[in-house]
């Protein structure tokens, strides 16, 4: 993945690989990473809590603490292509924040994901969440996105308590409520072409009950508590 992203020669690309102590072996294939890379590939060796979104929080708070100006989220599975990274960055400087949709018009999965599999994706992101939250966005538990630095500084991250896959939903409901400019594009996602899924069933049941929980946290928030740059 690291190759694929340095090849689509974007002036300033940086690359940052955030590892949760993954007894995979992920942080020293990140620091061979950066030792190949200088300057260009980094590593976030996370040692506090565990879980997906305090090493995003994490990851985005060093983006902003070392400059950068747009940040894309992105797994590194090849389930997101880097191949829509020069898309996002045509469509960012005229939004606050660019999300890769499977279920906008032109969005597709996988074509082994199965009917009843896809019906279950589409009915939990684009009918369930959007039915409780009142978001437009199609896609959202999304994790392929493109933001300003001004819009995670606005968001305020300190305000995200979610530790699980429903950090997405949360980001996504907050970027709403607060105002900001969200463009979904159609992407492909296929399946995971390395690493397996730990998107059990008990954690998409555990994510579905979630998403009161975050109406209820945030539901309050105005365009107003913009923590302002």
């Amino acid at each position: 993945m690291v190759e694929a992203l340095l090849a689509l020669g974007i002036p300033d690309l940086g690359v940052l690989i955030v590892d949760d102590e993954s007894p995979d072996g992920t942080g020293a294939i990140a620091d061979d990473l950066v030792a190949q890379h200088p300057n260009r590939v980094h590593v976030l060796h996370r040692t506090g809590p565990r879980g997906l979104g305090v090493a995003y929080v994490d990851g985005f708070r060093w983006a902003l603490a070392h400059g950068a100006d747009y940040v894309v989220q992105m797994d590194c599975d090849f389930s997101h292509s880097p191949e829509y990274i020069p898309q996002f960055l045509a469509q960012i400087p005229n939004h606050d924040v660019v999300v890769g949709s499977r279920y906008v018009r032109g969005g597709q999965t996988d074509e082994g994901w199965g009917r009843g599999r896809w019906l279950l994706s589409w009915w939990a992101n684009s009918i369930y969440t959007r039915l409780i939250l009142g978001v437009e966005t199609k896609d959202t538990t999304a994790g392929f996105k493109c933001w300003r630095r001004e819009t995670l500084h606005g968001i305020d991250l300190s305000r995200i308590h979610s530790q699980g896959y429903i950090f997405q939903v949360e980001m996504a409901y907050i970027t709403e409520r607060l105002g900001y400019r969200v463009l979904e594009i159609p992407i492909y996602f296929p399946d995971r072409q390395v690493g397996r899924s730990k998107m059990s069933m008990s954690v998409k049941i555990e994510a579905a009950m979630r998403v009161w929980q975050v109406r209820q946290r945030h539901h309050r928030l105005r365009p107003a508590d913009r923590i302002p740059v």
